[in-house]
């Protein structure tokens, strides 16, 4: 599920294994995003490629930033992004 259209994360609405093809949809068209990781559900995955030092958005809003580049299908959690309350606070 993406909660705003400028989000680069889905939010996995069930348990996901590698190779899992899902559906996001994204206004008006549907995005297929092939999973490459384990990802329980509730967490979130990559909807395009982010590279390191990219904000992670979810709910239209900086979450995190990207630590490492993340592929399109990953798992986007503490082992790959910096909270954004840590970067802003120093």
């Amino acid at each position: 599920m993406v909660l705003d259209d400028s989000d680069n994360v889905a939010v996995a609405l069930r348990d996901l294994k590698p190779g899992d093809v899902v559906n996001v949809f994204l206004r008006d068209v549907i995005k297929v995003v092939k999973i490459r990781d384990k990802i329980p559900k509730g967490h979130k995955f990559a909807i395009k490629n982010i590279k390191k030092g990219e904000k992670i958005l979810k709910y239209g809003e900086i979450i995190g930033i990207a630590s490492k580049d993340i592929l399109e299908g990953e798992h986007v959690h503490v082992h790959n992004v910096i909270s954004y309350y840590k970067v802003s606070t120093g």
